[in-house]
């Protein structure tokens, strides 16, 4: 079947619209490219709505997305982006420049001229906003993605209309769609669709040699390692003062530290806080890294105590590279992490229940190595891409069949 083909019936016609044009590609990103690499082409008819950038320099999402076969590029411009602008400036952004007009214009009429039935956005404010619009003139049914838990206080007021105007919201966890609803979503618009790994890029063990012998560990360190955007909301000062305590009962514990900070500044923080514990020379910082995999497979457990993490894709991560959790038990880290079997998992706060977890494992290498393969077992069983872009057509299937949400309204139902 031709992608865009509509002489079927059957064919579920989706738009992806993604206009984010600057680096790094965040994990929401990741996701849609995920799932639209993924669906079925046989039930499906896939168009992705994107900024492309320059030939010579394309954006990170079109770079990410030129590659997939079985789609259809529509090259958007909808201008700048809208983070941190007033709800006004966000407006002005969308339809004040003629650019953008132009570009929502030719759209519509494209989603009218193959019929689209589903638009899949994220919760990016300007493309929340923008697929709003396109819902009401195309009568096309809206679906955003919330990667992150719901929350009035920091959620701009353009975000928190357009999700409210979605003919369905996605969650990524339990967590977060438990977040919606308590932001005043109607419970049966929100649906929980947990995300997914690509399993043949986590291979465990593979070059831990090579890759241990470029940060000088011996045989007998015990490396935690961490992967994330260094800001305070992922722990890692937290993660720095729990290693500091372990090293007095395990001098062999060595901790990798891997990502950019988020905050100018931040690095120097974290390095000032290690030379105050003493423990700067068991410290590596190795920023920004292409290699995560063989990273860690240098390492022996992984570890971020991230307060009220929305999912956690970097925990499946490291369980499908075979390695033991030690995280916070909130937010959507236990419906990833099984306490006291792929990992163990410390009540936010609890500064001496994290040592304890982080020393357990350091000193039971056979401890470790159970709970990696319980690890990776979970991951091939429930978090795969196979199993996240059924989730996702079930999703649709639904949202299709159902009457617009303003129709709805305007009839007196839910």
């Amino acid at each position: 079947m031709v992608v865009g083909d509509e002489s079927s019936t059957d064919e579920m016609r989706v738009l992806f619209v993604h206009t984010a044009t600057q680096p790094p590609l965040g994990a929401d990103t990741w996701v849609q490219v995920q799932i639209i690499a993924t669906l079925d082409r046989s039930t499906h008819g896939l168009h992705v709505a994107c900024a492309t950038g320059a030939p010579d320099a394309p954006t990170p999402t079109y770079a990410a997305l030129r590659g997939i076969a079985g789609i259809e590029l529509v090259p958007v411009n909808f201008g700048p982006e809208l983070y941190r602008r007033s709800t006004m400036g966000r407006v002005l952004a969308l339809f004040g420049v003629f650019p953008a007009i132009l570009s929502m214009a030719r759209l519509a009429r494209y989603v009218r001229r193959h019929r689209i039935q589903v638009l899949h956005t994220t919760d990016r404010p300007r493309d929340a906003l923008a697929c709003v619009v396109l819902a009401r003139l195309t009568g096309a049914r809206l679906i955003v993605h919330s990667h992150v838990a719901y929350s009035a206080e920091w959620m701009g007021r353009s975000l928190q209309w357009s999700m409210r105007r979605a003919d369905a919201l996605v969650a990524v966890s339990e967590f977060v769609a438990s977040t919606l609803v308590d932001g005043g979503a109607e419970p049966d618009h929100v649906h929980v669709v947990l995300n997914a790994i690509e399993l043949d890029r986590w291979v465990p063990g593979v070059d831990r040699d090579a890759a241990r012998a470029e940060f000088g560990y011996s045989d007998g360190d015990r490396v935690v390692i961490t992967v994330c955007r260094l800001f305070p909301p992922k722990g890692p000062d937290l993660l720095i003062r729990a290693v500091a305590d372990v090293r007095r009962l395990h001098p062999q514990v060595r901790l990798l530290l891997v990502g950019q900070e988020m905050e100018g500044g931040y690095i120097d923080e974290l390095r000032a806080g290690a030379r105050a514990l003493g423990v700067e020379d068991i410290i590596t910082f190795t920023g920004r890294r292409s290699d995560v995999p063989a990273l860690m497979a240098a390492a022996d457990l992984f570890a971020m105590p991230s307060n009220d993490e929305p999912f956690g894709l970097v925990y499946a991560e490291a369980m499908a590279m075979e390695l033991p959790v030690v995280a916070l038990d909130n937010g959507g880290t236990p419906e990833v992490v099984e306490h006291g079997a792929t990992g163990l998992l410390s009540p936010a706060g609890d500064h001496e229940a994290l040592v304890g977890h982080l020393a357990a494992l350091v000193a039971d290498q056979a401890r470790c190595r159970e709970m990696g393969r319980l690890g990776r077992r979970h991951v091939e069983e429930r978090l795969t891409l196979r199993r996240q872009a059924a989730d996702m057509a079930s999703v649709y299937r639904l949202v299709a069949s159902r009457p617009a949400r303003r129709q709805r309204k305007k009839d007196g139902k839910s």
